[in-house]
């Protein structure tokens, strides 16, 4: 997620680079040598695009729930929302059918689409922006609680 906070999230956890996800494997193997060596490895394009944004804020009100909520597949909303339960990774698992591996990848990629670091702050992020207002409850339908303008995962 190219967005200056998820740039700003990542470095701020630790991360020595940043780059998308659609990278071509020439440019991650140019960042992870930049980022052994000691050095930043970020795009200059993916700077550029998040200096522009932080100094050129849309001017239009932003939802930052309907934001997120859209950044998420129906699936990751339904982990965002057992996680705000405060169930474990075995727990996420059982209640959804799927092996534990499976819930934490899951976990993981909520935690990165939404640009923090841990469940805890995911949760607060998710009720703060009344995130969890908008999603269905697990197991119901949840393009339905979330409108005609849910997108599912961007690639």
């Amino acid at each position: 997620v190219p967005s200056p906070r998820g740039i700003a999230a990542a470095f701020a956890a630790g991360a020595s680079g940043y780059v998308r996800h659609d990278e071509r494997i020439e440019g991650v193997e140019r960042a992870m040598v930049k980022a052994r060596a000691g050095e930043a490895a970020v795009a200059p394009q993916l700077l550029q695009g998040a200096f522009t944004e932080l100094l050129n804020p849309v001017v239009q009100p932003d939802d930052e729930g309907q934001r997120l909520l859209r950044m998420l597949t129906p699936r990751e909303v339904e982990v965002l929302i057992r996680v705000a339960e405060g169930e474990d990774t075995r727990l996420i698992a059982a209640g959804m059918g799927i092996a534990p591996s499976t819930a934490r990848t899951h976990v993981q990629r909520v935690l990165m689409k939404l640009g923090v670091g841990s469940r805890l702050e995911a949760a607060a992020l998710a009720a703060r922006t009344g995130l969890l207002d908008r999603a269905a409850p697990p197991g119901g339908s949840a393009d339905a609680a979330e409108g005609p303008d849910h997108r599912t995962r961007r690639g």
